[in-house]
């Protein structure tokens, strides 16, 4: 059976976390290990993608780490209940570093409600990762609350709350329930948020074929569903390390709601490409593959680490080599890119936006948790900001798409909307989406046709 990861164990060992990180202290234990992260991130406000790892390295076994994550992930997911069952089976909260074993408790909870894990073990093991946390004292509590959980069938409660029965924050409900009332059925909309999504992979036309890939990707025992003339779903994937040809960069992974960025840019040859806010570089590198022939394509983004993944991401693919004297990657600021003198003007640019992320909840739960309705507004005014510096770096009669993650319309059509009230050289250009239905804006939602969350926009410089 394969596993749904992709970690790179060695790599991970060899690379030290952020200086802000705490280092697991208490001994290899995956229970332990999983509360660690879960601590974290709810207490911490830090990433899964920067304290998962962590934990992964302490792990050989795919099916180990698999675990893990599989744990962290459903917690997430069903945070709302798990803390409601906790407010109710802890007579105090607990405090300071003993704080930790609330997580575990949560987690204990999750093993009984939602997993698949002999009630014994659940049980009998979450008291032991407390232990092995040097919480001997709290062991009898752990105890004491899992198996009163067990005996008061607490997990048939009815809870009376919406957004508790659907696994979301109350002001993300509030918000979905705001914008798609109406039109969607808001409980389907949460489930497709919490469905985990497919493994699709855009195959390197540079140097494969989509029969090719897909004949040794069922030759290995993958289930392949074919898509498009580049795309293929995989159901099975496990780690993507182990999948034929990763190393050899015969694809990349990238959502089918992502893939649609190249093909919507429309990129023709000799053009002057910027991709905006570019790492990790999917997007990048799908733009090559769709017009190999374009002039020049600059790669930029502001912090320099990210960067360094869009470089190796096409050191694999073997852009780099292939293309090297029209790449250029540039570190820098998105908002005061019209002030960089040593740029040119751009025929088309695609601008990827920073967001809320909203459209990714299925493979980041953590971003449920991490994410506040304060932040809505601030990233509204950083995607304006962006916007108008990127406007006026376009030529005139150029495109420049606009995109993000994100299903709220704050980040998307309003803005869109609000640019062109405030921009008289800007028009919206019909988009052609991939079942060739022509929209004015294409606002996907997750689990349409399988994909994230998503928005694009398309204008036209006058």
């Amino acid at each position: 059976m394969k596993h749904p990861l992709a970690i790179d164990v060695k790599a991970l060992k060899r690379t030290a976390p952020s200086k802000d990180l705490l280092f697991i202290k208490h001994p290899v234990n995956k229970r332990s290990d999983a509360s660690w992260v879960l601590f974290q991130i709810l207490e911490h406000g830090r990433s899964a993608s920067e304290v998962m790892p962590i934990a992964y390295g302490r792990y050989e076994k795919p099916q180990e780490r698999a675990w893990l994550q599989e744990m962290v992930y459903g917690c997430l997911r069903n945070l709302p209940e798990l803390q409601v069952w906790l407010r109710q089976l802890l007579n105090k909260p607990l405090k300071k570093q003993q704080k930790i074993i609330e997580h575990l408790l949560m987690l204990g909870m999750y093993q009984l409600a939602y997993s698949r894990t002999a009630e014994h073990a659940a049980v009998s093991e979450t008291v032991d990762a407390c232990k092995q946390m040097k919480e001997i004292a709290l062991s009898g509590l752990v105890n004491a609350v899992l198996r009163r959980f067990q005996r008061e069938n607490i997990e048939q409660q009815v809870h009376q709350q919406a957004h508790i029965n659907l696994g979301l924050p109350k002001w993300l409900y509030k918000a979905l329930v705001t914008h798609y009332g109406e039109s969607h059925d808001i409980a389907q909309l949460a489930k497709q948020m919490h469905t985990r999504a497919p493994l699709w992979l855009r195959v390197n036309t540079q140097n494969n074929t989509l029969a090719k890939l897909e004949a040794k990707l069922q030759g290995a025992d993958y289930s392949v569903e074919r898509v498009s003339n580049n795309t293929l779903k995989i159901s099975n994937a496990g780690e993507i390390l182990s999948i034929p040809g990763f190393a050899e960069g015969h694809f990349a992974i990238q959502d089918l709601a992502a893939q649609q960025a190249a093909r919507i840019l429309d990129t023709q040859q000799g053009d002057i490409v910027l991709d905006c806010c570019a790492a990790p570089g999917g997007k990048s590198a799908s733009i090559l593959e769709h017009q190999p022939r374009l002039g020049h394509l600059y790669m930029l983004d502001a912090d320099e680490k990210r960067m360094q993944r869009v470089h190796e991401n096409f050191e694999r693919l073997g852009h780099s080599l292939r293309f090297n004297e029209r790449l250029s990657f540039v570190v820098q600021n998105a908002a005061y890119l019209s002030e960089n003198s040593d740029l040119p003007k751009f025929d088309r640019i695609l601008l990827d936006a920073p967001c809320s992320a909203t459209g990714v909840i299925r493979k980041h739960p953590d971003i449920m948790w991490l994410r506040k309705p304060s932040d809505i507004n601030v990233l509204v005014d950083l995607q304006k900001q962006i916007l108008a510096s990127a406007w006026q770096t376009l030529k005139s009669g150029g495109t420049l798409v606009y995109a993000t993650c994100s299903i709220l319309p704050q980040e998307n059509i309003q803005q869109i909307e609000d640019f062109l009230a405030t921009h008289n050289d800007a028009t919206l250009e019909p988009i052609t989406t991939h079942k060739n239905e022509t929209l004015s804006n294409w606002q996907i939602l997750p689990g349409q046709d399988d994909m994230d969350g998503f928005f694009y926009a398309k204008l036209r410089k006058a």
